[in-house]
């Protein structure tokens, strides 16, 4: 008797962007890269275990540096100072310093790592890993259309289409 009815939002409680689900797919997501809460969610991802493997950059961290301008995207993690960590609210120099280690430590993660913290839609660690032994560099992925994706082993048309969406975004 105190079960309340639910329906999926049509609108994104954070920006306000019109979700999307693709056909066929059940997950409805905000399609919005600037959206503050997809941002909070790529950095946390970016820093994760399977991905840049980030010692210290957590959830919190993530939000913390998000909320105070530090990090607006993954890109901001490798432009953080020690001075810009201490004005953060309960971070001392030992935690920045540990913080700065492992951000210069993840410059070191293979390119399959890389390709897989950029968060890209359908794009998991073993399609990272093909796309690493396949491509080389981040720059081939950047500059090859779907159709060259598809080349790949294993790389289909959703996948490579997605993924040159993704390059060609601002």
């Amino acid at each position: 008797g105190e079960e309340h009815g639910w329906s999926m939002p049509s609108a994104c409680p954070v920006c306000g962007t019109a979700v999307t689900r693709e056909e066929g797919e059940a997950a409805a997501y905000c399609p919005n890269g600037s959206c503050p809460a997809q941002q909070i969610r790529l950095i946390e991802h970016f820093a994760s275990r399977g991905a840049m493997d980030i010692e210290g950059l957590g959830e919190r961290m993530a939000v913390q540096l998000f909320q105070s301008g530090l990090v607006r995207d993954v890109a901001g993690i490798f432009e953080l100072t020690a001075g810009e960590l201490l004005t953060l609210p309960g971070i001392k120099e030992r935690s920045a310093a540990n913080l700065l280690a492992g951000i210069e430590a993840s410059k070191r993660r293979p390119l399959a790592n890389l390709l897989f913290a950029l968060g890209i839609r359908h794009v998991g660690f073993e399609t990272a890993r093909l796309l690493a032994e396949h491509l080389g560099s981040l720059g081939v992925l950047l500059e090859a259309d779907a159709e060259g994706l598809q080349e790949v082993e294993g790389i289909g048309p959703v996948v490579a289409g997605s993924i040159e969406a993704w390059s060609k975004q601002d």
